[in-house]
């Protein structure tokens, strides 16, 4: 699939990792959409970018994702992408989690993708063709501790991405994850750094969506290099893998170094305070 003149619709795409996707795609001549439960700041964003299906949307309500895609097959044309990109983290120790914040958590990170894969693939399948590019993590398979229900949920996507994929092989739809590491955005607010790693960028994001929209693969590490250590440490036993986590510091980034007084704003914004 070329990337100009697709519809491609983006969920959480306000700010950070969504705003940086719908900009790149955008760029390369694509038609797109944005969603996002801001509707004050999914309008500026869009007004910035100068799109012209700019919607309020609530991942976790079926009326109001069916209204979003509505609107933009209405408004664009026949829905080709859809990037399930909207999420949420709670920081802090799983037993001490308010009940609920960690439903909240589990209702935008892994309810809204599969939400947003039941309404859109049957318009995909009608036509034969399209793509479902969920916004997974390093989560996805490697655990980090003071994160734990944002890791089930991305578990959750990849499992949930990959059963579907091979339910619907043959049938003309792709289904990817991208699974970037920590990233550069407000969602990550106050948290720490493992030794020897470099956050991402939304814009390095971005473009691996690009790339698996130009040229489908089922899985995108970001950046590679440590998809290729998430993949190594798989395969040790998990006694040695959760040492070397501990040596690069995965199990302070959210809890011992975690700074709270800066996660407040972030917190209080998406329902995880």
């Amino acid at each position: 699939m070329k990337v100009a003149n697709n519809v491609v619709a983006i969920t959480g795409g306000a700010r950070g990792i969504g705003l940086a996707i719908a900009t790149a795609l955008h760029g390369l001549g694509a038609k797109v959409a944005i969603g996002d439960i801001d509707e004050a700041a999914v309008k500026e964003a869009g007004g910035r970018l100068g799109l012209t299906t700019v919607r309020r949307l609530d991942v976790t309500d079926r009326r109001s994702f069916t209204d979003f895609l509505d609107a933009v097959e209405s408004e664009l044309g026949p829905l080709d992408v859809l990037v399930n990109n909207a999420g949420v983290i709670a920081a802090g120790n799983a037993v001490d989690e308010p009940d609920a914040v960690t439903q909240r958590v589990l209702d935008v990170n892994i309810h809204g993708v599969i939400l947003g894969t039941k309404l859109a693939a049957p318009r995909m399948l009608r036509r034969g063709r399209g793509h479902i590019v969920n916004i997974g993590s390093m989560g996805s398979v490697l655990p980090c501790a003071g994160i734990a229900t944002y890791c089930a949920t991305k578990h959750a996507v990849l499992g949930y991405t990959d059963s579907v994929r091979m339910e619907n092989r043959g049938r003309g739809i792709h289904f990817s994850v991208i699974m970037p590491t920590l990233t550069n955005t407000e969602m990550i607010a106050g948290a720490g750094r493992a030794r020897g790693f470099k956050n991402a960028e939304p814009e390095d994001v971005a473009r691996a969506v690009v790339g698996v929209i130009v040229k489908p693969k089922r899985r995108v590490a970001v950046p590679r290099s440590i998809g290729i250590v998430a993949s190594a440490q798989r395969l040790m036993p998990q006694g040695i893998a959760e040492a070397i986590g501990r040596a690069v510091g995965t199990d302070r980034v959210f809890t011992s170094d975690l700074d709270t007084d800066r996660r407040k704003d972030y917190a209080r914004r998406t329902g995880t305070s």
